[in-house]
């Protein structure tokens, strides 16, 4: 995962305002979004006016028409900040996770090239090296750390020992087993950044450039990328004033610290994208049992079998993770009105993206709630209220 293989942004700023009917949905905005979404842009307004986050972009998408497309807020809390439009690029954190890794396995899968009950030792023999033969790490499978049931940790902040990629890498294949696969469900970065190196070994090819190549160019998702060019940088909103471990603005780098070790590029964070394009993605969820008249065969990307397999709910049962998606749960950052066959997923910087399935709705919401530092947590309330306010508004 080395510099060179960022597969960065290749528009960050001039990207489509309109949808091209080959490729992304047709686009009928509502004429007057300000009255039809009244309470949406009360949800929003007030979480800026508290500081929540200071700007945000957000997007509606109902059957196969854009209903809501805009932004409110700026960049930062300073009066000059440049203001946030419909089109901006963020840091979408573990919306990395969906969008290129789980999407990568999809595709790999559908394509009769990656069995999802292939033990991890075997693309990964590190894994499993060194252990003891009774351990736990010998039966985790693919199908384990799309599901979050490895029985790997949540959250190791491996960056503060590791110094090179490699280093990080190696710790990461190190780390103790706490459950037995399939028993537990722990949300697992490192679980994730080892997905995203099968999902390498089984292609022979980077991650970054695999799925720009397979997925985001053929989607039309020309903002989508890893590692933004030090060019565009000034176009995306910071996440954060880190004083600590880079000590300067994070600004158009991964604000992911383990992501950022992994140089910019990792299974579970490290991608940028705006609203048009998750909505271009959202499309090819919703959309995988429809045939679309003239579109080539390759523009279906993901088969309806595919989406609803890796829609189902996994082990242990009460845990709300399908594979590589999340699914309303109680208290879900979806609201009440998402039916249980939705998927979706939420990035620590403040994004999120939750895609209905029976009402073919997709909703995302883009923000850098963790601006400028991490402590304000109301996106937590905030996010359930605009789904709510969304769904209503439908």
């Amino acid at each position: 995962m080395g510099a060179g293989h960022c597969g960065g942004i290749l528009l960050a700023v001039k990207c489509k305002t309109t949808m091209e009917p080959e490729i992304t949905p047709p686009v009928s905005l509502s004429s007057d979004p300000h009255s039809r979404f009244a309470a949406v842009y009360r949800v929003l307004n007030d979480a800026i006016a508290a500081q929540a986050f200071p700007g945000c972009a957000f997007g509606v998408l109902v059957g196969g028409e854009i209903v809501l497309q805009d932004a409110l807020g700026h960049f930062t809390y300073e009066q000059d900040a440049p203001a946030v439009t419909a089109q901006t690029v963020y840091d979408v954190a573990s919306l990395t996770k969906v969008v290129a890794t789980t999407a990568a396995a999809m595709l790999l899968y559908q394509r009769g090239v990656l069995d999802l009950d292939i033990p991890l030792g075997e693309l990964l023999p590190g894994f499993v090296v060194g252990r003891a033969p009774g351990e736990y790490a010998r039966h985790v499978k693919l199908r384990h750390l799309l599901a979050h049931n490895s029985g790997l940790p949540g959250y190791v902040e491996l960056f503060r020992t590791a110094a090179t990629p490699a280093a990080l890498f190696r710790a990461c294949l190190k780390l103790p087993l706490e459950a037995e696969p399939g028993t537990r469900a722990e949300y697992s970065d490192p679980g994730f950044i080892l997905l995203g190196k099968a999902l390498e070994v089984r292609t022979r090819e980077h991650l970054a450039p695999w799925v720009r190549r397979e997925i985001f160019q053929p989607l039309g998702m020309t903002t989508t990328g890893f590692c933004p060019p030090p060019s565009v940088r000034s176009s995306i909103p910071p996440t954060e004033e880190d004083t600590t471990l880079r000590k300067r603005r994070i600004q158009g780098e991964v604000q992911d610290e383990n992501a950022w070790r992994l140089k910019g590029v990792a299974g579970h964070a490290g991608l940028f994208s705006n609203v048009p394009d998750l909505l271009r993605f959202s499309y090819r969820i919703l959309f995988a049992d429809t045939e679309i008249e003239d579109e080539a065969e390759n523009m279906r990307m993901f088969e309806a079998s595919t989406v609803n397999l890796f829609a189902q709910r996994q082990s242990p049962e009460g845990s709300s993770r399908a594979l590589g998606w999340d699914t309303p749960s109680e208290h879900s950052s979806s609201g009440r009105h998402f039916s249980p066959r939705s998927i979706g997923h939420l990035g620590y910087s403040g994004c999120s993206l939750w895609i209905d399935l029976d009402a073919r709705v997709a909703v995302t919401l883009l923000t850098n709630r963790t601006w400028p530092d991490r402590k304000n947590q109301s996106i937590r309330a905030v996010r359930p209220a605009f789904h709510d306010a969304v769904r209503e508004a439908l």
